[in-house]
């Protein structure tokens, strides 16, 4: 089964037939949100709202192994996370939907593996963080639907919840880094242990700190998420259609 991870701007997969809502627990405590499972063109998929629903979890407080957990349970074997980030290197101007192939974890103090509780040292292989021929199954499904997406990109995972500085910034761009987000990690890692398939979908909705004159603002990020949400539905859409 396909599992969808809304980020800000998709808080619900509309039109799944025969939607069923369910709310789980894990050892870990509660997700984020109840997951809601159904078809859409043919496929059964299932979704879960990162943030909650409503969306009221920052980034640093999200129970990424409770999610990770539930949606194993219904059945998830593959992941499409969406998450909303800010532009780094000039490609990646708002508006634009990118698949990053490498990130760079820069958070500190989250609950980032299944092994704490377990007697067992294990390192898990994360040379490319994301599943290819996932990635390869949305760049043709983007292609089929028309839908522009960039392939390729490091993904600077950040603490949050507050934004970064211009500083921060500068560093990353030396890191070489493309786009920075919030919650890309330890979710990536998570599902690598779970022996899940992830692919991350990021969706640019503003310039990185220091890189505009312009101040950032919740409610300019909130309009480009908005602009972009159908192109997004788009390409989950056209994932389905292939696979089904």
């Amino acid at each position: 089964m396909l599992g969808i991870i809304g980020g800000s701007g998709l808080s619900e997969l509309a039109g799944l037939e025969n939607a069923e809502e369910k709310l789980l627990a894990t050892r870990y405590g509660p997700p984020s949100s109840a997951v809601v499972s159904g078809r859409l063109h043919g496929r059964q998929v299932a979704f879960m709202a990162r943030h909650g629903r409503p969306h009221s979890i920052p980034p640093h407080r999200i129970n990424y192994r409770a999610n990770l957990l539930a949606l194993q349970r219904v059945g998830v074997r593959e992941i499409v996370a969406v998450n909303a980030v800010g532009g780094i290197t000039d490609a990646c101007e708002p508006g634009v939907l990118c698949l990053p192939d490498q990130i760079i974890d820069y958070t500190w103090g989250r609950a980032h593996t299944f092994y704490d509780d377990n007697s067992d040292v294990a390192h898990i292989d994360f040379s490319r963080p994301y599943t290819q021929t996932l990635r390869r199954r949305l760049l043709l499904a983007a292609a089929s639907a028309g839908v522009v997406l960039r392939d390729g990109g490091v993904y600077g995972a950040t603490q949050g919840p507050r934004l970064e500085t211009a500083a921060e910034i500068r560093r990353m761009q030396q890191d070489g880094c493309d786009i920075v987000g919030m919650t890309g990690m330890p979710e990536a890692a998570l599902a690598r242990e779970l022996g899940l398939d992830y692919a991350c979908l990021a969706v640019v909705a503003n310039r990185a700190a220091g890189l505009t004159a312009e101040t950032i603002t919740q409610l300019a990020i909130e309009e480009v998420m908005y602009r972009c949400m159908g192109q997004v539905k788009t390409l989950i859409g056209a994932c389905c259609k292939g696979d089904a």
